[in-house]
């Protein structure tokens, strides 16, 4: 079966607006005349059986024991099987060398644990060979396992100790910045042994943190700068780790009321609440801002008009959305985020002949 670009943009009005045929036509002629678009999802599978439309899910590990690590797992292939892509944060999973009560063990760390999560997004690809799946990995640089996870991606060095398909994220503590900055030290903690430093953050997280440290309780005691150079290093080979900062996502979200936000998604750009029972969602549009500039001068109201049915169109997704897990559907209808985005900004600047730094292009981007 051809699937031609127009009846593509048809399929997709009628599966977000169904029996309402205006909006459905109104958001077919917005996308056949390229005013915005939905995101790629939404553009696989609305109006299928199993409509999956939102783009990237957030995750935190539900809990540091088998059944919570496969749990988790599972939860990651059955997003990754309807074109989501992962953001997931492991802080809380214990370092290597770790006492496991259950088996009077010790634990092996996050590396051989990411390695199967790394064939996952391997084998469970989106949407059954559309695209490949695709995690992000977050930590936060107390954690003991750290210099393992940041050698993941690199392209030389034990294959046992390497998973390359998957992207790596830091959450990075503002605590830790100024420890680089002042050349102190940086104190390595195992989650187990440290709890609670991913629970909280800014001052409480300071009070924490260094309340350990006096206990010693830390597993390593190394020079901030060591740390923040072997990061470097790694963005130098590997492109990775992204580089989130906690304090300042935390202290700027409208969820504060919600607990401490533990990640962004796949691509950084969507910061929302996790929990075991909540599996944040974004859902995505994106505006195309070259478009609004007719004959030399960029138009307002066209821009309100097609922001406005966009957002519409976004509020029906979360309502008509296939979840594959119901942590998403608790989240998502909950908070009922929505992302709408725009591209093109360095282009509709060229078609209004304005510099990129130019004042007036800097009072049009208000």
């Amino acid at each position: 079966i051809v699937e031609r670009p127009q009846h593509l943009f048809m399929r997709v009005a009628v599966g977000i607006h169904k029996e309402d045929i205006d909006s459905a036509i109104k958001t077919y002629n917005l996308m056949s005349e390229r005013w915005f678009t939905h995101a790629t999802p939404t553009l696989f599978n609305a109006a299928t059986p199993k409509p999956q439309m939102s783009s990237c899910f957030l995750l935190t590990m539900q809990d540091d024991s088998i059944e919570g690590i496969y749990d988790t797992l599972k939860q990651t292939a059955k997003i990754s099987q309807s074109a989501g892509g992962i953001g997931l944060s492991i802080h809380n999973i214990r370092a290597t060398g770790a006492y496991i009560g259950g088996t009077n063990g010790t634990s092996n760390g996050i590396v051989p644990m990411l390695k199967v999560f790394n064939d996952t997004a391997r084998y469970v690809d989106q949407g059954g060979g559309k695209r490949k799946g695709a995690f992000a990995i977050y930590l936060e640089p107390w954690h003991a396992d750290i210099f393992s996870f940041l050698d993941l991606r690199k392209n030389h060095g034990k294959e046992e100790m390497r998973a390359r398909d998957l992207f790596y994220a830091l959450w990075v503590c503002d605590l830790f910045m100024q420890r680089v900055e002042e050349n102190g030290d940086w104190s390595l903690f195992s989650p187990d042994e440290a709890p609670g430093l991913a629970d909280c953050h800014s001052e409480e997280f300071n009070e924490l943190y260094t309340r350990y440290e006096r206990e010693g309780r830390a597993r390593k005691t190394i020079k901030a700068q060591e740390l923040w150079f072997a990061i470097l290093d790694s963005q130098i080979e590997t492109g990775t780790p992204y580089l989130l900062y906690k304090d300042a996502a935390n202290s700027k979200s409208n969820q504060q009321n919600l607990g401490t936000i533990k990640s962004s998604n796949l691509c950084t750009e969507i910061i929302e609440y996790t929990s075991k029972d909540e599996v944040a969602v974004c859902n995505l549009a994106s505006l195309a801002l070259p478009r609004f500039v007719i004959n030399g001068e960029f138009d307002h109201q066209k821009l309100y008009e097609v922001t406005y049915q966009a957002t519409l169109n976004l509020n029906k997704i979360i309502d008509y959305n296939y979840y594959p897990v119901i942590e998403a559907q608790n989240s998502n209808f909950r908070h009922r985020p929505v992302g709408l985005g725009v591209q093109g900004l360095a282009d509709a600047f060229i078609l209004l002949r304005l510099p990129f730094e130019s004042d007036a292009a800097k009072q049009l981007n208000k």
